[in-house]
């Protein structure tokens, strides 16, 4: 009887040094199998061998195509421009960028008024200053104020996101 319990003993460790030697083995192939997923997924840029499944970062979704801008050309402008001892003439040609449909639409309605809002404001420069980068940059400003004031009956101006000078000679 001794000697069975001995040599059953010797079974069970003998079997447990193999258990744990399997497990040990598992242990290792599972966390190797992880660490290269783990690689391929976070360095490589793959979806980590995972066989389609998506993977655990959030995808982006692609960039919506921008709208294609909108222009609303204007007549040319010629205007009498008064310094202190000459006069001289400003020939400008100005498209204006509106920032969507309903501002295009307001300017075209109210294109009188729009002509005669930059017209004053052009009769008002002085030649000497608005040849200059700063004049210019000033005159544009002012110009996008003018344009996009509130024309009655409307409480809001059209959306002006660009004065643009496509011809500007002082004579």
């Amino acid at each position: 009887m001794a000697k069975n319990e001995s040599s059953s003993k010797k079974e069970s460790g003998k079997f447990s040094k193999l258990i744990k030697s399997v497990l040990a083995t598992v242990l290792i192939v599972v966390a190797s199998v992880g660490a290269t997923l783990f690689y391929y997924e976070r360095y490589a840029g793959g979806n980590g061998g995972l066989g389609g499944l998506a993977s655990s970062a959030p995808a982006e979704a692609p960039a919506a195509p921008l709208p294609p801008p909108l222009f609303t050309p204007l007549e040319p402008f010629t205007v009498t421009l008064r310094n202190d001892n000459s006069t001289r003439i400003l020939y400008v040609a100005v498209t204006l960028r509106v920032g969507d449909e309903d501002s295009r639409k307001m300017l075209s309605n109210y294109m009188p008024e729009v002509r005669d809002r930059i017209l004053r404001r052009l009769s008002e420069q002085r030649a000497d200053y608005i040849q200059t980068p700063e004049g210019r940059a000033a005159l544009v400003e002012a110009l996008t104020q003018d344009v996009e004031a509130p024309y009655t009956p409307h409480p809001r101006g059209p959306s002006v996101t660009g004065v643009l000078f496509t011809a500007f000679v002082i004579q």
